[in-house]
């Protein structure tokens, strides 16, 4: 694979530590970052919501649009149409629910993150500013919306259907920046460098 022809998705559960190991890959290797849900909250600012806060998923105007969003898969399947034809140009970096199922080019690099629902509770009531209990709700509530949603868009079971992964990374094992020293040896090991 050449170095500069290849992207890499990363997916797994809410709060196990996608975005920040997709932005140090990014700054890694010379990669644009996008994100599955920013593109779908840029969506739902369209249709008049307002998104403005980093931890708007959480709040009950973002539990209002996902009630919307289920009687609308519109919503997804346009955010994966966009993100597909992103991770095809090569260079990139994307978080993504759904991306690893929907591409199937060998210069796209998967990766799942997985990780228990104690320590994402932990991870997200941390890094919200929020209450361990109100977190675990949270993270039960995202965890069976995507599992619902994703099921019925396309017919994978999210989170247990994981064979279209290169690499499986367990964030209960180790610190997020043994994690993220792996991740980028994982690339160069794959690319060549």
């Amino acid at each position: 694979m050449a170095a500069n022809k290849f992207s890499i998705v990363i997916s797994g559960w809410p709060a196990v530590g996608k975005t920040t190991i997709a932005g140090k890959l990014a700054e890694e290797f010379g990669l644009v970052m996008y994100n599955g849900g920013d593109i779908l909250k840029m969506l739902a600012a369209e249709k008049g919501y307002s998104t403005g806060r980093d931890d708007w998923w959480d709040t009950a105007e973002a539990r209002k649009f996902m009630q919307q969003r289920k009687a609308d898969p519109s919503f997804d399947k346009k955010v994966d149409k966009k993100l597909v034809e992103i991770v095809r140009k090569s260079g990139t970096v994307i978080t993504s629910y759904t991306l690893p199922w929907l591409v199937k080019e060998e210069s796209v690099i998967k990766m799942w993150l997985r990780g228990s629902p104690e320590n994402r509770a932990k991870r997200m009531a941390n890094r919200d500013r929020i209450s361990f209990a109100d977190a675990r709700k949270i993270i039960a509530l995202r965890d069976e919306e995507n599992k619902k949603i994703y099921h019925g868009l396309y017919g994978f079971c999210f989170g247990e259907d994981l064979a279209v992964f290169d690499y499986v990374l367990n964030t209960d094992r180790l610190p997020l920046d043994s994690l993220i020293e792996i991740s980028k040896l994982i690339v160069r090991r794959q690319i060549g460098r």
